[in-house]
């Protein structure tokens, strides 16, 4: 929306808040600067007699007609009100436009703090926070003493930690707008194992964080089956297109699980890997047995699925893969894909 009809808007939504009485065309004219502007008295006399005035009052009849319509679309309730000295009359009654008392309890608290700072690095940062601070203002979001008093499933909210969802990937904004409107989108995406990035067709579904990384599922044109891609490997502009869904949405879309298959999650048997002092937390944090070795490396048993050798990949140097046998060939062979490249 433009900075002009935003203004626009603004004032006309606050004159018929502030006004005791309802308003005609006529007054609203001679009091937004905006409509005095472009068809205030010095502006129409400038018409002079005939059509061009009618075409003068034609335009403010139009701009008006859209600035109610797109008034009321944002929410405000604008009443009319007939034969007002023979003119029709429009008012916002404030008693119909006032929100009731806002409380949220500590869960729901938690959870908006969570989405939130999802836009932390994104293009709605500014509005998220200006957002919680009108409720912490408005007395509307619980203080630390009633957080801290709520119990959960971990008998906290969020009172020693602090939840925390980047959205740092330049995808993520474009690619959550995609998913909204139901767009097909166009991007470059470059595969674990891949030394270059081939384009994609996709269907978006919907965005899901998993351990610290965004996730899109969605349905794959070229390949005519569903997809998960991490938001990471998204190379250049996420382009969308405007036409038709070709495939169902699914009533449920189950992102994790498709992660959790691509990432060895559905662990079939354990693995022994060798990983640097200090790297690889996430693999410390499924580890079933972790051995301190010399030299600065420690030996770990962690649990073996399908798609654990694109995992590993991406820990490069740090990761040394003892057994099985075919794990370590798989990992191997990614690894000099990549250097080809």
């Amino acid at each position: 929306m433009a900075i002009a009809k935003a203004e626009r808007l603004m004032n006309l939504a606050l004159c018929l808040l502030g006004a005791r009485r309802p308003l005609s065309k006529r007054e609203l004219r001679d009091s937004i600067e905006a409509y005095v502007e472009a068809f205030g008295p010095a502006n129409r006399a400038s018409f002079g007699p005939g059509d061009h005035a009618t075409g003068s009052d034609e335009s403010f009849n139009r701009m008006f007609e859209r600035d109610k319509d797109d008034l009321r679309e944002l929410g405000l309730v604008i009443e009319t009100v007939e034969n007002l000295d023979g003119e029709t009359g429009y008012v916002a009654r404030r008693d119909s436009n006032r929100l009731p008392p806002i409380t949220l309890d500590a869960e729901e608290a938690t959870a908006l703090g969570v989405a939130a700072r999802v836009w932390q690095q994104a293009r709605l940062a500014g509005a998220a926070s200006g957002a919680l601070q009108k409720l912490h203002a408005a007395g509307g979001m619980p203080g630390e003493e009633q957080r801290a008093e709520g119990q959960g499933e971990s008998g906290q909210y969020g009172t020693t930690l602090e939840p925390h969802i980047p959205a740092r990937e330049a995808a993520f904004e474009p690619l959550m707008l995609a998913c909204r409107d139901r767009r097909p989108v166009v991007f470059d995406y470059r595969r674990s194992n891949a030394a270059r990035a081939e384009k994609r067709q996709v269907e978006p579904w919907t965005l899901e964080c998993w351990r610290g990384h965004w996730y899109l599922a969605g349905y794959d044109r070229d390949r005519k089956a569903e997809r998960v891609f991490r938001l990471s490997r998204i190379t250049g502009t996420v382009r969308s297109r405007a036409a038709a869904f070709t495939a169902p949405v699914p009533d449920q879309v189950t992102v994790r699980e498709a992660v959790e298959r691509w990432a060895g999650e559905s662990a079939t048997s354990s693995a022994r890997i060798r990983l640097r002092s200090g790297a690889g937390y996430p693999l410390r944090a499924r580890a079933t047995e972790v051995r301190e070795l010399d030299g600065g490396w420690d030996e770990l048993e962690i649990p073996y699925g399908h798609g654990l050798d694109a995992w590993l990949v991406e820990f490069g140097p740090d990761v040394v893969v003892l057994e099985p046998a075919e794990l370590r060939a798989d990992v191997v062979d990614r690894l000099r894909a990549v250097a080809k490249g």
